[in-house]
C-alpha cells in the first residue's frame, strides 16, 4: 500500500479522525524536523502527518527545516505527499475559501533558505519545469469538487519570503505578472519532493486578496482573517483527505 504524507500549515496541526497509532522523531543528515511525524491511518489509509510550523505555530516559514521535514518523509516510506497550505488570492475570481491546487511555482524568497539535498561535492541537475505531480492534483482535484468547494484546476504559486505579508506595491507587482496565489512555504517542499522522487502537490486554501483588493473592508491582510478563514476551511480539507 502507498504511503501518503501530509504536511500541515497555518491552523492545520493534528488530523482529526486519524486513528494514530505512532509519533516518530525521525534523525536526518540536515537537522531536526519541525516535530514528531505522526503516523497511523486515515479512511483506511496508512499516513504520516507532519505541522510544519511546529505545534503551535512557532517556526516562521524562513526557519522551517524544509530538507529535515522531506527527508524524513522519504526515510518513512512516503510516495505520495500533500501539502497543505494557507494562502493569499491575487486575483479577484480566486475567492476567500476557495481552493487552488497549483501547478507552477515562482521563488521570491531572498534569504539563504536551503532548497537543495545536493551540495557540498554533490551536483544534480534536476528537471523541475513541471514541478507537481499531475497524477496526485488531478486526485485531488477530483476530492474537492465533491465538497461542493469552489476549486481552481491549476494556477501560479508565488512563494515570497515572510514573516511580513506583502507591501501593496509588491501585490500589484505580482499580480501584472499574471500570479494566481502567494504564500511562503510550497516551493522548497516541491523542490525537494522532487529531488527526493516523491509524487508532490499543493492544496492552497485561500484565506485573503492579501492587500490589492481595495474595497470596503477586505484591503488588508491580518494574522486574524487568515487564521479565521483557514479555520472555515480546515473541515473542507479534511474531507477531501478521506475521500
Amino acid at each position: 500500500m502507498a504511503v501518503v504524507g501530509i504536511i500541515g500549515g497555518s491552523g492545520l496541526y493534528e488530523l482529526e479522525g486519524m486513528e494514530v497509532k505512532e509519533r516518530l522523531k525521525v534523525a536526518t543528515p540536515f537537522g531536526e524536523p519541525s516535530g514528531e511525524y505522526i503516523s497511523g491511518s486515515l479512511a483506511g489509509k496508512k499516513v504520516v502527518f507532519l505541522p510544519r510550523h511546529g505545534q503551535g505555530h512557532c517556526i516562521s516559514p524562513t526557519e522551517i527545516n524544509y530538507r529535515a521535514n522531506i527527508y524524513g518523509m522519504k526515510k518513512l516510506g512516503i510516495e505520495y505527499l500533500i501539502s497543505v497550505s494557507a494562502v493569499g488570492s491575487l486575483k479577484e475570481d480566486i475567492r476567500p475559501l476557495d481552493i487552488v491546487l497549483p501547478d507552477q511555482f515562482v521563488d521570491r524568497t531572498n534569504q539563504a533558505r536551503k532548497i537543495t539535498f545536493f551540495e557540498k561535492g554533490i551536483v544534480a541537475h534536476v528537471s523541475f519545469s513541471d514541478p507537481v505531480c499531475p497524477v496526485l492534483r488531478e486526485l485531488l482535484f477530483k476530492a474537492a469538487e465533491e465538497t461542493g468547494a469552489g476549486v481552481h484546476r491549476k494556477g501560479t504559486y508565488l512563494n515570497m519570503e515572510g514573516p511580513a505579508f506583502s507591501t501593496r506595491a509588491e501585490s500589484f507587482l505580482y499580480r501584472s505578472w499574471g500570479m494566481d496565489i502567494i504564500g511562503m512555504t510550497n516551493m522548497a517542499e516541491a523542490r525537494l519532493a522532487r529531488e527526493a522522487e516523491i509524487c508532490f502537490a499543493t492544496v492552497a486554501l485561500v484565506t485573503d486578496y492579501d492587500c490589492w483588493f481595495e474595497k470596503e473592508d477586505v484591503s488588508e491582510v491580518s494574522v486574524g482573517l487568515v487564521i479565521e478563514n483557514m479555520k472555515k476551511n480546515i473541515a473542507r480539507t479534511k474531507k477531501i483527505l478521506t475521500i
